[in-house]
């Protein structure tokens, strides 16, 4: 296990850079960024909700699909989290001592891999599975930015979250796709059934 792994070797020059970008930006924009982490989870949330809630009028399959996205997000933050204390990467803003929008998390809130730029990529790729239109590539970009520039990442903290949620996302929906038809059948005979067919 590596004890408090310093990554500013890694892209620290970059993070600087945004940080002050952001310390030097409209008060407005730094104001909308910081809130995005927060409100954004929520938003991501309200689309899994919408998708589920189209999907049910594609049938009980595309509604056990949809059913899967929140569970297969929180199995993409389970494997980052994992991750987060293998490597045990200090936060940026507490190895370079930066000024920076958001406080700096305690020490043991590990940097590496970020989980917002998880949560959002994992989000949004389970979501192409419910439905393209629900797409949220670009919110989930924007997450994984909005972190280093409120200071509480690295760049590769948030590129390797955006990838490991991603990838979790993608393989786990593959699977639950492989099997919605068998779980739409047994389902739909219990009391979970109105959770399958638009009413």
């Amino acid at each position: 296990m590596i004890s408090e792994f310093g990554g500013a070797s890694i892209d620290g020059s970059a993070y600087t850079d945004v940080v002050d970008l952001a310390g030097r930006s409209p008060g407005w924009l730094d104001t909308a960024v910081a809130a995005w982490p927060a409100y954004g989870l929520a938003i991501f949330a309200l689309l899994m909700v919408l998708g589920w809630w189209q999907a049910r009028r594609a049938g009980a399959v595309m509604a056990v699909t949809a059913l899967a996205a929140p569970v297969v997000v929180v199995l993409a933050y389970g494997v980052d989290a994992v991750l987060k204390l293998v490597v045990r990467e200090d936060r940026p803003c507490r190895s370079l001592h930066m000024r920076t929008l958001e406080a700096c998390p305690a020490p043991g809130d590990w940097s590496f891999p970020g989980n917002h730029a998880a949560i959002a990529a994992a989000t949004a790729v389970a979501l192409v599975f419910v439905s393209r239109r629900l797409g949220a590539a670009v919110a989930a970009l924007a997450m994984a930015a909005s972190r280093v520039w409120v200071g509480v990442h690295y760049p590769h903290d948030v590129a390797v979250g955006v990838l490991v949620g991603g990838l979790v996302a993608f393989a786990a929906m593959i699977l639950s796709r492989r099997w919605a038809q068998t779980l739409a059948r047994h389902l739909s005979a219990t009391v979970l059934r109105p959770l399958l067919a638009a009413l």
